[in-house]
């Protein structure tokens, strides 16, 4: 596809604004059309033009809300990346292009029962949650929330302050959040900040240092479950919760968790 061929597909958008957590880690906003729908959950198809005038397509989850007039999302800037290499390169006003269809499967109303939701995200999954967070309907639908994320480092734990935010404000009504941050890098032998956890997400998962801190147990009955980010946490994750006797949430059936790759 080139930009100059039938846009029957996409939109021509510009960048709104920019800002970088850290020098690889970044959220970007930009102009949102009428017609666009998403539900929090959901990732969006952004093509950038290489050289020749192509487009090079790649998926973002919508950080933003639904209700909101613009469209965020919040990447890694990869090195030698053909598509992030020209994403850093981009300043306020620049044009990218916007797939008019939203996609995806990773959406909270999917699941018919529960009454706590455990979000797990390591490195930019992320993003998908603030979404959910942002939007009213998920605070209804769950009696408790429980936000995890996982990073190497403490400066890669982007949206601190919103999300503390949030916890404290508990705006939306209804449930309640818990907000919980560990890291693999920093903290081995060094203090980390309140409430940072050192470790893996999988690792605080099976010793149960993560629900003994939340106060509830991941289980069929109670919890059901939403995993995003890089694969190896997600392979060992879906391992335990199997162990469990807990199953995948599938198109056609009930289950008590889903899943979605970021890497």
């Amino acid at each position: 596809m080139t930009a100059t061929s039938d846009d029957s597909k996409w939109t021509e958008e510009s960048i709104w604004d920019i800002r970088y957590w850290t020098d690889t880690l970044l959220s970007f906003k930009i102009t949102r059309p009428a017609q666009y729908l998403f539900k929090p959950g959901h990732y969006s198809r952004l093509g950038l033009q290489d050289e020749h005038g192509q487009l090079i397509w790649r998926a973002y989850s919508v950080v933003s809300a639904p209700a909101e007039d613009f469209l965020e999302y919040y990447g890694v800037i990869v090195p030698g990346g053909m598509f992030t290499s020209r994403l850093k390169q981009l300043r306020p006003g620049d044009r990218i292009y916007l797939d008019k269809q939203a996609f995806g499967f990773m959406t909270a109303d999917r699941f018919t029962d529960g009454d706590t939701l455990w979000m797990l995200a390591t490195g930019t999954g992320l993003g998908p949650f603030i979404s959910i967070l942002r939007d009213g309907a998920v605070w209804k639908q769950f009696r408790q929330l429980v936000l995890v994320h996982g990073a190497r480092h403490v400066a890669d734990l982007s949206y601190t302050n919103e999300l503390q935010a949030i916890q404290a404000s508990q705006a939306h009504g209804g449930s309640q959040l818990q907000l919980f941050q560990s890291v693999t890098r920093d903290g081995d032998g060094t203090p980390l900040p309140a409430g940072v956890l050192h470790g893996r997400i999988t690792t605080l998962l099976e010793n149960g240092r993560l629900e003994q801190a939340a106060g509830h147990a991941i289980t069929p009955e109670g919890a059901r479950v939403m995993l995003c980010g890089n694969p190896a946490m997600i392979e060992e994750t879906r391992a335990l919760l199997h162990s469990r006797d807990m199953r995948p949430l599938r198109r056609a059936s009930p289950g008590h968790f889903v899943a979605e790759n970021y890497w």
